[in-house]
């Protein structure tokens, strides 16, 4: 299990700096001319293409095994530390209250944002899976 966690860290350390590189992109060029949620949904399959990718590199380089709990554990432990980094650049960088990053997160954009980042946290469990229904053994 320390394996998936170490895994899981590693995972949301390589999506959090993506993330982090495209977000200023959206807020900076795409925010203002397309509007917030169109800038959201360009956005997002580039970072779900990026966490595919982090997550099928973290779970060889790591070795996480295919099944369901050291997966789950990799994602939960990824989705738990890029919660605490939006909540943490929310308060200390942009002086944002509770309610307000609530609200932010209920938003439209916000919510798209949300379900991906749930993908995110899927993403490993959902690549064993997609193995294990195609036959192929798993890679350490």
């Amino acid at each position: 299990m320390t394996t998936a966690l170490k895994a899981g860290a590693v995972y949301f350390a390589i999506v959090y700096l993506a993330g982090f590189v495209l977000g200023t992109v959206r807020v900076l060029l795409l925010a203002p001319r397309t509007g917030e949620v169109a800038a959201v949904l360009l956005e997002t399959p580039i970072m779900l293409a990026a966490s595919w990718i982090a997550s099928r590199w973290c779970t060889r380089r790591f070795g996480v095994p295919p099944e369901v709990r050291p997966r789950l554990a990799m994602g939960g432990a990824a989705f738990a530390l890029l919660i605490l980094g939006e909540f943490g650049v929310s308060i200390l960088a942009f002086s944002r209250s509770w309610e307000g990053i609530v609200a932010a997160f209920l938003a439209p954009p916000g919510l798209i944002g949300l379900s991906a980042q749930v993908i995110f946290a899927l993403l490993p469990l959902l690549q064993a899976l997609l193995k294990r229904k195609r036959g192929q053994a798993p890679r350490v």
